[in-house]
């Protein structure tokens, strides 16, 4: 018998999404289509709903009204295996470097010889892979939880600040491993308050302010003509209430 094609994951749609907390509305009905092909990166002031919004995509908490579906359907445990996130602080198993990624390939039955050589390779690691995780520089240790999600071959990637708390060398190795997953076919999804890091790898803007979608367009009409005064205020440096 001919194995199952896996359904598209994309595109991923939010239909209505509220989330409410604390006898509040931290996203108030936003409405949403990403799809396919483009660098997403999501923006907006601090306290704007960016890394709620991804955790409701992603699927990691349940809106309190709206939906959200992958391809047309919701999202099942299959198609969730077919995704992953990267916070912004890492999180490591205390273990050595390569021991972390053997973790993640066995789970997924995928410990080849040479793929956690590969992937270490992949974000410069491969000569620490003996040294535990728990001894790497903040920006390694980020590379490391970069390697291992890489390690789910996720057809979608979601990264929330990724490079929020690293020096600038450590933000361009990033960038670059984030380029080439891209290159590769790997959605992304990526939530920066940094107008330069946007600038670099956005293909489109999603800009939220108080948990309202405001702009979601392509970057350069973003950058250069921004539709919103909230979005105008942002980019010119001005508090945005």
């Amino acid at each position: 018998m001919a194995e199952a094609v896996p359904r598209p994951l994309l595109p991923i749609e939010a239909r209505g999404l509220v989330f409410e907390a604390g006898g509040r509305r931290l996203i108030d009905g936003i409405d949403l289509l990403i799809a396919q092909g483009a660098v997403t990166v999501v923006m907006g002031p601090n306290g704007a709903g960016k890394s709620l919004l991804m955790r409701l995509l992603h699927g990691m908490i349940a809106p309190s009204a709206g939906t959200v579906v992958w391809g047309g359907a919701p999202l099942d445990a299959p198609a969730r295996k077919r995704q992953a996130m990267v916070f912004q602080r890492p999180t490591l198993l205390r273990r050595s470097v390569a021991a972390n990624i053997e973790f993640v390939l066995e789970l997924r039955g995928n410990a080849a010889t040479g793929r956690c050589h590969d992937l270490l390779r992949q974000v410069g690691l491969e000569h620490l892979a003996g040294r535990p995780a728990r001894l790497l520089s903040g920006g390694e240790q980020q590379r490391l939880v970069l390697a291992r999600a890489l390690a789910l071959e996720p057809e979608v990637l979601f990264l929330d600040e990724p490079t929020a708390s690293l020096d600038p060398h450590s933000t361009a190795v990033i960038e670059r491993i984030v380029q080439a997953a891209h290159e590769r076919g790997t959605k992304i999804i990526f939530v920066t308050h940094d107008l330069g890091q946007a600038r670099r790898l956005a293909h489109e803007v999603i800009f939220v302010h108080d948990g309202h979608l405001m702009e979601h367009t392509p970057a350069p009409h973003f950058f250069d003509e921004p539709r919103s005064r909230e979005a105008r205020d942002y980019l010119a440096g001005r508090l945005v209430f």
